[in-house]
C-alpha cells in the first residue's frame, strides 16, 4: 500500500512537475563549471557549424537549450490534453521528460538535437490533428514543414518521412492531394534555404544537408561512444520495451483513436532505436527525439497501471534516474 501511494502521489501530485523543474535547474547550474567536459562533439553539419560561428556564449547556449526544453515540456501537456493519450489531464509525461533531459548532460547545451526535437514535436502534433480529417492536406503540409525545418539542423531527420507517411496512412489522412501537400511542406524550408544561398552566393550551404544525408557512418562507431551514452541507451530501451508491452497488453481499454496514436509512437520509437543501432554516430540527436516518445509512453504506463508489479517498476525507475544522474556526473569529474 505504501508503494502504491508513492506512485500515485508522485505521478498525480501537483508539486511533481515544479519539483522536477527545480531539480533540472539545479543540475543545469551545477554542471556549468563542467563546461569544458561537456563540450559538444564535432559534427559535419555545415549549417550547425555556420550557426556556431555566431559565437554564442556558453551561458546563453545553456539558457536557450533549457528554454527549448521548457517549450517542449509545455506542448507535451497540450498534446495530451488535445488528444487524450493518457485518458486524463496529466503533466507526468513532462515530468519524465525533464528527468530524462536532466540525466543526459551533453544535451544541456544548444545542439542540433534539441532544435530537431522541438520541430519533431510540432510535426507530431499536426500529424495527430490530421486523424480522419476530411481535408487533411493543410495538417500534413504543416507537419512535414516542421520535419523539413528540423532537417536543416539535423539532416538525418528526413529519414522520418517514411514513418510519417505510414502514420498518415494509418490515420486515414493520406490522399493524393495531402501527399502533394506533404512533399511541398518538406520542400518549403529548402526553398527558403536556396533563396538565401543564391542571394549570398553560398551554394555550399544549400547542398550541405543533402551531402550529410547521403553520408553513412560506420556501424562499428559503437566502440567510440562514451560509456554514459551506452548506459543511458540501455535504460531508455528498457523503459520503452516495458511501456510498449504494457500498452499492447492493456490497449483494449483505450479508444481506437488513442490506440492509433500510441501505435504510431511505438513505431517511431522502434524506428529511432533501429536508426541508432545502424548509425551510432548520430546517437545524441536521435536520443533527443527518442526522449519525447518515451516520456509519453512512460506517462501512459505509470498513470494507468497501478498494481504491485507497476509499483515495483516505478520505484526501480526512480532509483535508476538517481543512479544515472550520479553516474553521468561522476564521469565528468
Amino acid at each position: 500500500m505504501r508503494n502504491r501511494n508513492l506512485q500515485t502521489w508522485v505521478t498525480c501530485g501537483h508539486f511533481t512537475l515544479p519539483a522536477v523543474i527545480l531539480i533540472g535547474l539545479i543540475v543545469w547550474v551545477v554542471t556549468f563549471d563542467l563546461q569544458p567536459a561537456l563540450a559538444q562533439e564535432q559534427n559535419s553539419y555545415l549549417l550547425w557549424q555556420w550557426i556556431g560561428e555566431l559565437g554564442i556564449p556558453a551561458w546563453l547556449s545553456r539558457a536557450l537549450s533549457f528554454a527549448l526544453y521548457a517549450i517542449i515540456g509545455y506542448f507535451l501537456i497540450e498534446i495530451n490534453n488535445t488528444f487524450a493519450i493518457i485518458r486524463m489531464r496529466a503533466s507526468v509525461q513532462t515530468s519524465f521528460y525533464f528527468l530524462l533531459i536532466t540525466i543526459c548532460l551533453s544535451l544541456h547545451q544548444l545542439c542540433p538535437g534539441n532544435i530537431a526535437a522541438l520541430t519533431f514535436l510540432f510535426a507530431l502534433f499536426f500529424l495527430f490533428k490530421s486523424y480522419q480529417q476530411i481535408k487533411p492536406a493543410s495538417y500534413l503540409f504543416h507537419s512535414f514543414t516542421f520535419i523539413g525545418l528540423g532537417s536543416l539542423a539535423f539532416p538525418q531527420m528526413t529519414f522520418l518521412v517514411p514513418l510519417w507517411l505510414i502514420g498518415a496512412w494509418n490515420f486515414q489522412s493520406l490522399t493524393f492531394r495531402s501527399l502533394c501537400a506533404a512533399v511541398m511542406g518538406w520542400m518549403l524550408p529548402y526553398w527558403m534555404l536556396l533563396g538565401y544561398a543564391v542571394v549570398n552566393e553560398q551554394m555550399n550551404v544549400f547542398v550541405a544537408p543533402f551531402i550529410e544525408l547521403s553520408t553513412f557512418q560506420p556501424i562499428h562507431h559503437w566502440a567510440d561512444l562514451p560509456t554514459w551514452v551506452l548506459v543511458t541507451l540501455g535504460f531508455l530501451l528498457i523503459e520503452f520495451i516495458v511501456s510498449a508491452a504494457h500498452y499492447l497488453i492493456t490497449g483494449n481499454e483505450d479508444k481506437i483513436r488513442t490506440r492509433s496514436y500510441l501505435n504510431f509512437l511505438i513505431l517511431v520509437g522502434s524506428g529511432i532505436f533501429l536508426f541508432i543501432f545502424l548509425q551510432p554516430a548520430h546517437s545524441l540527436p536521435l536520443v533527443s527525439l527518442l526522449l519525447i516518445v518515451i516520456s509519453i509512453l512512460m506517462g501512459h504506463l505509470f498513470i494507468l497501471a497501478n498494481n504491485r508489479l507497476s509499483n515495483g517498476f516505478f520505484i526501480s525507475t526512480l532509483l535508476a534516474f538517481i543512479f544515472l544522474l550520479g553516474f553521468n556526473l561522476w564521469i565528468l569529474l
